[in-house]
């Protein structure tokens, strides 16, 4: 049901600028009589502290006016609150100016003089609109943590995830984490350290695609003073920094062959040897992910059967996006407050055509391509809502356009085509990052530093 004229006006404030005293009193006084919170300024940069220190749905604003005229009082008044409504106000010499300053942001505009039925529907159409721009996704508070502690689950398949996650997290088992590239492995591991008994101690992350072979070893388990060339002092590995908490240990499966079976022996015995030192015992939980079929890599011997076995006990696999779209308004939700709060650019929402293509949207790259897809949108969009226009991700569509030609049409910068292309081939394989690097004739420490940028 579309809101009534009371509904979208109703605990309004609106804030009249013109330079004519008269013609401000008239306007409150209309404005007043309908029920609204009317306010008026003639000095324009009065009218700038004030948006400076109060909040206002709508600003009516003359465009000539002395010591600020209308366009520079919008712009001004944009850069403090992003959002703002603004319907101008001009005088029929001044038609042109009016339209410079709708394609600068404005909502409406009026020619003087108007009847006062003119002003109504102008407020009415603009009020609509903003309704119509936060119908679907309206932030929460943007203070306080962006992480809530919980996982977006309004989707049976999440709701069995968070299930079984906190059921896990009760036990000392490792748990394996399993499911496409970009579903959410970290956001479930953080979840399951966060619902446990160790939520007050560290929960230290790594991808273990990024250790260097050959330091592998030492950095998950330390190494003391003079173990090798290079080690002029003792190094703390990630288990002992992770003692009586967590340890994600990510993309388990690019783990060297040469240092599973020392992670197995840690996993059995709950002790650890540095390199150079003695054993040490720690109490850590291990959290494992990958996104590539392990009992295939352990057919193929790049992965160790006893160590797989080991921590396949307690398995949650994690549904791809596309497989849950009931979780697509509360994830957008949470997206764009932490894309408010990297940014700096506030964002209230989409519009429900944004809406709609996302729903429709395969998101080979899940929640990852998702949240990429949200922050590109709102740096590009000139207003306080993404709209439809601001979606950039036809070229991730397996039906769409040309890849080559729609990134030249979008005008698109090289490192934009080169992460689609990227996601696309990670898609191809599965997520298998060595593979993916094969392709793109890049080692895997490369690929990986790319997807990091």
């Amino acid at each position: 049901m579309n809101p009534t004229y009371e509904d979208l006006l109703s605990g309004s404030r609106i804030l009249v600028v013109d330079d004519d005293s008269a013609l401000v009193t008239f306007f409150v006084e209309i404005l007043e009589d309908r029920g609204i919170s009317a306010f008026g300024e003639t000095d324009p940069r009065a009218a700038l502290e004030r948006v400076r220190r109060e909040e206002f749905d709508l600003l009516i604003i003359d465009v000539e006016m002395p010591g600020l005229r209308g366009p520079e009082l919008m712009a001004a008044v944009h850069e403090v609150r992003p959002g703002q409504l603004v319907i101008v106000m001009t005088a029929f010499g001044t038609i042109e100016v009016a339209v410079r300053t709708l394609r600068a942001g404005a909502v409406d505009f009026l020619a003087k003089p108007f009847p006062a039925d003119a002003l109504l529907f102008a407020i009415e159409r603009a009020m609509r609109e903003r309704t119509m721009r936060r119908e679907l996704v309206h932030l929460r508070s943007l203070t306080g943590d962006v992480d809530s502690g919980s996982l977006v689950a309004r989707s049976p398949a999440m709701k069995r995830v968070v299930d079984i996650s906190r059921r896990a997290a009760a036990s000392p088992t490792p748990v394996l984490l399993t499911g496409e590239s970009g579903v959410g492995k970290s956001s479930v591991a953080g979840f399951i350290h966060r619902v446990s008994a160790r939520k007050a101690r560290p929960f230290v992350s790594v991808n273990c695609a990024s250790l260097p072979t050959s330091l592998a070893e030492s950095e998950l388990f330390g190494a003391r003073r003079g173990a090798f060339t290079g080690a002029v002092e003792d190094r703390e590995g990630l288990f002992a920094r992770a003692h009586r908490g967590t340890l994600f240990l990510d993309e388990i499966g690019e783990l060297p062959l040469e240092v599973q079976p020392k992670l197995l022996d840690v996993l059995d015995s709950g002790r650890i040897r540095p390199l150079g030192g003695a054993e040490v015992t720690v109490d850590v939980r291990v959290v494992a992910a990958t996104n590539v079929a392990l009992e295939r890599a352990v057919e193929e011997r790049r992965f160790r059967a006893d160590l797989f076995y080991r921590l396949n006990v307690l398995r949650i696999e994690i549904p791809p996006l596309r497989q849950r779209p009931e979780d697509l308004p509360e994830l957008i939700d949470t997206l764009l407050r932490r894309v408010t709060q990297r940014t700096q650019k506030m964002i209230s929402g989409i519009t429900s055509e944004a809406m709609r293509r996302l729903v429709v949207h395969a998101f080979p790259g899940n929640v990852r391509e998702l949240a990429n897809l949200l922050e590109r949108a709102a740096i590009l969009s000139e207003h306080d809502v993404i709209a439809a226009e601001d979606l950039i991700f036809d070229m991730f569509n397996e039906g769409g356009s040309d890849f080559l030609d729609e990134a030249v049409r979008k005008r698109l910068p090289l490192v934009d085509v080169e992460q689609a292309y990227i996601d696309r081939v990670l898609a191809s394989v599965d997520g298998s990052k060595a593979e993916a690097a094969r392709i793109l004739d890049i080692d895997r420490r490369t690929l990986y530093r790319r997807l990091e940028r």
